[in-house]
């Protein structure tokens, strides 16, 4: 019961990119980052030997490399460079977490699918799909409780909600719909994993964020610490 009220009354602090690099602790907070976004990226070559469905994003990103002679790495480097610069007209300012999302990511699962096969046996697969996706919430609860940032496509959607006053929920909605439609139609992988990922992985971050993020210090005077929202850093 304990646990359950830490849980529900756990507020992530919200920073400017500066207090960001201010707020202490920087070397816990450093490596928690590097090894939060090195196991997303290992964790997305799991759900992709899987073979049992992608997330939306990555649904896109193995569409882009059936016509693209690029490594599914450097597709999401390349796609997540792309996300960044659309913050240049929403008036969005990227933190250091964001910026190394862009690569760390990347290469981690390139370096991830070199070392990971696809299973033969279908309970194999189930299993790699299932371990891929609880890391992939613990990852993401890892770096984002770095607290150095949103990822490139968070920040594109709360972006577009503070540009037109939409809804936080309709616009990820529409991203996620726009970018799994765009990838099926290239040709990438939709299967019982998308909707696994659609569904569980909201719960699965805000499951593990209580436990892995930093406390800070102290936080900066005129700061608000808003409700923790279930988000997926990347």
């Amino acid at each position: 019961m304990g646990a359950m009220r830490f849980r529900s009354s756990y507020r992530l602090p919200q920073l400017d990119p500066l207090a960001q690099l201010r707020a202490g602790r920087s070397a816990r907070r450093l490596t928690q980052l590097a090894a939060g976004l090195f196991l997303y990226g290992w964790s997305m070559a799991m759900m992709l030997r899987a073979d049992l469905g992608l997330p939306p994003w990555d649904v896109l990103h193995q569409g882009l490399t059936h016509y693209l002679p690029l490594s599914f790495g450097m597709v999401t480097i390349i796609v997540g460079a792309i996300v960044l610069l659309l913050w240049i007209p929403l008036r969005q300012w990227p933190g250091l977490g964001t910026v190394a999302n862009v690569f760390v990511v990347g290469i981690a699962v390139d370096v991830g699918l070199t070392v990971i096969s696809t299973p033969d046996s279908l309970p194999a697969r189930i299993g790699l799909l299932a371990g891929g996706l609880v890391l992939n919430g613990l990852a993401g609860a890892a770096y984002i409780g770095s607290i150095f940032g949103p990822g490139p496509r968070d920040g594109l959607m709360t972006g577009l909600a503070a540009r037109t006053g939409g809804s936080l929920r309709l616009i990820r909605t529409g991203i996620e719909l726009t970018v799994l439609g765009i990838g099926f139609l290239l040709g990438g992988t939709v299967g019982i994993g998308t909707l696994l990922y659609a569904v569980g992985i909201g719960a699965l971050v805000q499951f593990f964020l209580p436990a892995v993020a930093v406390r800070l210090p102290a936080a900066p005077s005129g700061q608000r610490a808003p409700k923790l929202r279930r988000s997926v850093p990347r």
